[in-house]
């Protein structure tokens, strides 16, 4: 399935949902052309919701031949009606706006196929179509927009007006997988095991009989993106573990004796902690950061690839969620919110290329193919770090005191978290540095302190995410530990922010 990204905050969320149903997907530019169409030989296209007026000047439009290549073709809020303009029917600004939870009566067959005939639905619209394209037939509508869905099966034609990508519309993944399976007859294949097959054979393909390099953090998203191409090309792969000296407490060890003891990999570790502060040294900006990590990689692995003779490919364990926050890649489909430091932070001389086989999955896919891998659990299952590590989590400039200090506070918090068995719950947790003082009292006496900031959240995919509503008794041993423990804190601060309008690292 193509997923046609409209500037719809939830485009990337539509593609989730069709995988979710075991269907793969792809986001894709508004100004794809019908011949690129042609060449993905997609199943169906899904046009996603956007905030513009599709009469507004600078509205996002389609090829119009794209709507004329017989694609099955369902088009949410502002894809149904950029749907209904192209095709003859209409669209106005009846005042009649739609902000949230809307009671839809539906009726039966197609879409809502199954489906109560009265449901509960996510609006998100002012404009509204006012007529159908010919030969479409209404079948939703609530009490302020009369038409809230058609459908035009022989011309393979629906549009829904509410959001079914969201949790506030209950029914909403039903709809997705009536559209998927009974209109355009989709079959639920994609799975773990087929995209290690698939993965395995790209691997192959591209990389022939030459040597490799993986850059390995000890996550899983590297460690995945080391197992599948291990398993595609054997002996040709060497690790490099770069110990940047911005990682958690003991990660280091653990890294070199998990990764080398379980796999098997030929593993090169290299200790690089006094090149990377001496190239932070005085850096201040996030994007500056996260570039200068991202070359100082760059740079490391094609030093170590110089050692072991004529290395061409270098793995990365790239995501999907990578790629979009970073810009959406070469088709520029979404906005730039920060440069990763394996995506926007590559250096543009880099000569070796790059070997991404999870370049296109989402976290939690990542991990169901890392389980159908063989990986153990605590691998699997290990909460996202950024590659710039600590770099990001300390607001300011980055010093050997401030690692330290950041570092001992994360190790608390990790180890209560863990202790409270909350660990599997939480998509991420982790301290934040801001490097600033503020005024305390310890002993009778003032302190001139650093504040430490918990972050925890809960999430699918990192895309979207919410702030977790820790228990207060684990948030007060956390505290008075950091604070007691900790020689040069005096303060902690609890970050009750969610993914958007905030991000879920703070640099």
């Amino acid at each position: 399935m193509l997923v046609v990204d409209l500037g719809g905050q939830y485009a990337q969320l539509i593609a989730r949902r069709v995988r979710e149903a075991r269907v793969y997907s792809e986001l894709v530019p508004h100004t794809i052309t019908a011949q690129q169409v042609l060449a993905r030989r997609p199943h169906a296209l899904i046009l996603s919701g956007g905030p513009a007026s599709v009469y507004a000047d600078d509205a996002p439009r389609m090829d119009p031949h794209v709507l004329t290549l017989g694609v099955p073709t369902l088009g949410i809020c502002y894809g149904m009606q950029l749907l209904a303009l192209e095709l003859g029917g209409a669209v106005e600004r009846t005042g009649a706006s739609e902000f949230g939870k809307t009671e839809l009566r539906t009726d039966e067959g197609g879409l809502f196929e199954g489906l109560p005939p009265v449901q509960t639905v996510w609006m998100s619209h002012r404009d509204s179509v006012t007529a159908p394209p010919e030969g479409a037939r209404v079948v939703a509508g609530s009490a302020s927009t009369p038409i809230a869905a058609f459908e035009s099966p022989e011309r393979g034609l629906y549009g829904v007006q509410f959001h079914p990508e969201v949790i506030h519309t209950p029914h909403g993944q039903e709809v997705l997988k009536n559209f998927l399976f009974r209109l355009v007859g989709a079959q639920p294949a994609w799975t773990p095991a087929a995209v290690i097959e698939e993965q395995v054979e790209r691997i192959r393909a591209q990389v022939g009989r030459e040597r490799v390099l993986c850059a390995l953090s000890g996550g899983v998203d590297s460690a995945v993106a080391a197992l599948l191409v291990h398993k595609a090309v054997g002996d040709q792969l060497t690790c490099v573990f770069v110990d940047h000296g911005l990682l958690r407490e003991n990660e280091a060890e653990q890294v070199v004796e998990t990764f080398g003891g379980h796999f098997h990999v030929p593993l090169v570790h290299v200790e690089a902690q006094e090149r990377f502060l001496s190239r932070l040294g005085g850096v201040e900006d996030p994007e500056q950061k996260r570039k200068i990590v991202g070359e100082e990689f760059i740079r490391v692995f094609e030093e170590e690839a110089s050692k072991l003779g004529d290395v061409r490919f270098l793995v990365q364990g790239t995501l999907y969620s990578d790629v979009i926050e970073s810009g959406g890649g070469e088709d520029g489909v979404a906005a730039k919110i920060k440069s990763h430091h394996n995506v926007g932070g590559l250096p543009a001389d880099m000569r070796m290329q790059l070997v991404e086989p999870l370049r296109l999955l989402f976290k939690d896919e990542v991990r169901r193919v890392g389980e159908e891998l063989g990986m153990p659990e605590r691998m699997v299952w290990r909460q996202p770090f950024p590659g710039p590590g600590l770099a990001i989590r300390i607001i300011g400039e980055v010093t050997a005191e401030r690692l330290d200090v950041l570092r001992s506070a994360d190790a608390i918090l990790q180890e209560e978290i863990r202790r409270a068995g909350l660990y599997r719950e939480l998509w991420q947790s982790f301290a934040v540095l801001p490097a600033i003082r503020s005024v305390g009292v310890q002993g009778d006496e003032r302190t001139y302190a650093y504040p430490i900031v918990i972050r925890a959240v809960p999430s699918e995919d990192a895309m979207t995410a919410d702030w977790a509503r820790l228990p207060y008794d684990v948030l007060e041993t956390i505290s008075s530990r950091i604070i007691n423990e900790i020689p040069g804190v005096n303060r902690v601060a609890l970050d009750l922010s969610s993914k958007p309008p905030a991000t879920i690292e703070w640099e």
